[in-house]
């Protein structure tokens, strides 16, 4: 996708404000060098607004990378959070920490500068490695709503495992480099200045643009308009579809695990009590009932966080996706008035882009317990011996929880056909 990819800052918009350098140059610039200081003092140099992004820039890379990685680190550190979910969320975040370290600065100088430093290589590199992280992205989502979707709608049909979800992570990866591929074949550098200042040619690297070079116009409409499809509009249908009928189960439907059949449920445990009398049978029908509410409200927190994740993704990525619609499928911001603003909404839309990276790890952090404890833990110094005891503790209680919630839920049939007995 062009319109995403580092170094794409639109040659038109470097080429308009070039363009505006006639009405502004001062009479009689004789020698190239009083030429190039006006060119970098009038456009070059970052404006007020400009220091705000280069600002909002530096607060995304560091709370993406750092979140990110402690994202990989407490699924890594911890055996009890290696779940299929998990997999998929150190995924998304591997794939942020790529495009992070690799193209967020070199976005950053291209929308300060209108210029690309980088050279040849890296104008191919950087923005395959771009599509490449978003196709990741939008797949690895739709594998998420995907196992989400079987587990609480259809939990008979298929049955998710982490080797089921390392191969698919591995399948998500091939099949984003190679479809991503004519994004590295079609970009190239070139200079405005043989057009727009010929004096300057060969002299200077300012207003090198890297961007696409289609052999015909039909080629980037077709293009543009398949990635968007592909990796935006396709995709997040497909997933609202999902969550809309995750939703009707977890919180509508009346099916096993809901809140009016647990509370049927604990109502005839409460009469076999009273009129059994206090029994080991009834303590244990009553805790599998209060294991499966737990169940119900974990998966409810998970179904909140993931579609939290569904929603801030697709609200990050509109602003560019619509943007590079218009501009490269209907040739939009060719001969407009306001080209001031329609370049500051590039910048801003490839500023989203990055703090959806960056928005993820903070997302886990108030929508998930077990990430904020390891969060936590990450942030607190502790004495090492300390430390590694009260890891062992804390995986001890969680092995036992598990154990005593699967050990419950194994019960739950015949507590069923015993509350119906007594009903």
């Amino acid at each position: 996708m062009a319109g995403i990819a580092v170094g794409r800052n639109d040659c038109s918009a470097a080429e308009q404000r070039l363009n505006s350098t006639e009405s502004y140059a001062p009479p009689q610039l004789d020698e190239d060098e009083e030429l190039l200081r006006y060119i970098w003092r009038e456009y070059l140099h970052p404006k007020q607004y400009e220091w705000v992004l280069i600002a909002g820039y530096i607060v995304v890379f560091l709370v993406s990378l750092v979140g990110n990685t402690l994202v990989c680190f407490a699924v890594w550190k911890n055996h009890h959070m290696r779940t299929v979910t998990n997999y998929f969320i150190v995924n998304l975040s591997f794939a942020d920490i790529l495009v992070t370290l690799t193209c967020l600065p070199a976005s950053l100088v291209v929308d300060i500068t209108e210029t690309w430093f980088f050279g040849e290589t890296l104008c191919r590199i950087l923005p395959y490695l771009q599509t490449i992280s978003v196709s990741v992205s939008v797949l690895t989502l739709s594998c998420i709503a995907q196992d989400r979707w079987y587990a609480i709608c259809h939990p008979l049909k298929f049955k998710s495992t982490a080797k089921r979800a390392r191969k698919s992570i591995v399948l998500i990866w091939l099949v984003s480099c190679v479809i991503m591929i004519p994004q590295a074949i079609v970009m190239e550098c070139s200079s405005l200045l043989p057009e727009l200042l010929p004096e300057l040619t060969n002299k200077t690297s300012l207003f090198t643009v890297c961007d696409e070079h289609w052999g015909d116009e039909i080629y980037p409409k077709v293009y543009h308009t398949c990635f968007f499809i592909v990796t935006y509009f396709a995709p997040l249908c497909l997933m609202v579809l999902a969550y809309i009928q995750i939703c009707h189960k977890l919180w509508c439907q009346q099916i096993p695990g809901t809140s009016s059949v647990l509370q049927r449920k604990w109502k005839s445990l409460q009469c076999s009590a009273q009129t059994a009398g206090p029994g080991e049978s009834v303590k244990v029908r009553t805790s599998a009932v209060t294991a499966e509410i737990k169940q119900v409200k974990a998966r409810r927190k998970t179904a909140r966080m993931l579609m939290v994740v569904l929603f801030v993704f697709a609200l990050c990525y509109l602003p560019i996706s619509v943007l590079n619609i218009m501009k490269r499928v209907f040739g939009a911001f060719k001969n407009t008035n306001n080209r001031e603003t329609v370049y500051a909404w590039f910048t801003f839309s490839h500023w989203l882009i990055y703090a959806n990276s960056a928005a993820n790890p903070i997302i886990y952090n108030f929508l998930s317990g077990k990430f904020r404890e390891e969060f936590k833990a990450a942030f607190t110094c502790h004495c090492s011996g300390g430390g590694e005891k009260k890891e062992r503790v804390r995986a001890k209680m969680s092995t036992d929880s598990h154990k005593s919630l699967s050990t419950q839920v194994s019960h739950f049939d015949n507590v069923s056909r015993i509350s119906d007995q007594v009903v």
